[in-house]
């Protein structure tokens, strides 16, 4: 039976495991996709260990890990127009992703353009996509200065590109031994961790016009102060402590639309994914380790499909 990788409890990496399943069958409006590639992301790691996002239900256990996936479609469901069986897509999954086959709402799946990989398109549809969301809510004009905390992770390496296509200048935090893959997304590095605020205000004398946080916690305290106007105060990692200091989280569209325009950015060179590692499926763990350890720079992806 096909394979899938999964966690059965709420805990720490002992609860992980492969697992056989059925091969799902898809109801109204979903795709049954033959996954090729998965992403691999820090809300991963956190759902296993009991996170929720906002307004969601606790998973049925065991749980696959995993929320954006690229593959073929192996059956359309009821309903469904625009897909067919043998189209290669991409998207947010309905029950996991670390696995050989998977369901897909075709209300947040695209189809994948020839010129884009199965392993860039597994990159997009969760930090890409939040990436350029939170760009576009900013909405902020040609020459301002854009703050982004994590800039080295998946989403920040994306709306760093994004940011500057649109004629922003970006100022990203990040560990020191990231400096060279910061700067060679065209930003400006700032050393993350204490004192942090002081480091972006010395960089940037006339300031900043916004904060993109996918940090959260102290760090998003700290930095919080260099914007006045905190409708320009986003996060995607800490909706309650951005909201406690007058920002917002990070609106997400969710719409196959908005994997398209981001899957066009790729095409058109604007945008790289920057998958600095994949791993086979058998290694599901080690991927996920190397997300939850924070070793990763970049976007890493489980290859799954032949």
């Amino acid at each position: 039976m096909p394979k899938a990788y999964v966690f059965n409890a709420h805990g720490g990496p002992e609860t992980e495991s492969f697992i056989d399943r059925p091969r799902p069958s898809p109801g109204p409006g979903q795709l049954l996709v033959a996954v090729r590639a998965a992403g691999v992301n820090p809300v991963d790691w956190k759902l296993r260990t009991g996170y929720r996002r906002p307004g969601s239900s606790a998973p049925e256990l065991p749980a696959v890990f995993g929320n954006e996936v690229a593959g073929v479609v192996e059956q359309v469901g009821a309903g469904v127009e625009g897909f067919a069986p043998g189209d290669e897509v991409f998207g947010n999954p309905v029950g996991g992703g670390y696995a050989q086959y998977t369901l897909l709402p075709v209300t947040i799946a695209a189809h994948k353009p020839a010129g884009l990989s199965f392993v860039d398109a597994a990159a997009l549809p969760v930090a890409a996509a939040t990436a350029y969301d939170g760009v576009r809510q900013l909405a902020l004009p040609p020459g301002a200065t854009l703050l982004i905390t994590g800039v080295g992770g998946g989403v920040g390496v994306a709306a760093a590109q994004i940011a500057r296509h649109f004629g922003i200048t970006v100022i990203g935090t990040a560990s020191a031994g990231k400096k060279e893959f910061v700067e060679s997304l065209g930003a400006v590095h700032i050393v993350s961790g204490p004192g942090v605020a002081e480091r972006v205000a010395a960089a940037a004398p006339d300031g900043v016009d916004a904060v993109f946080d996918l940090v959260g916690g102290a760090d998003l305290e700290e930095v919080a102060r260099l914007v006045a106007d905190r409708s320009k105060l986003i996060s995607a990692a800490d909706r309650g402590t951005v909201a406690r200091l007058g920002g917002s989280p990070v609106e997400r569209a969710r719409t196959g639309a908005i994997l398209e325009e981001v899957a066009k950015l790729v095409v058109d060179g604007v945008l790289r994914p920057y998958v600095t590692q994949t791993f086979p499926l058998e290694q599901a763990a080690d991927a996920l380790r190397t997300v939850e350890n924070g070793h990763a720079r970049g976007k890493i992806v489980i290859e799954v499909g032949p």
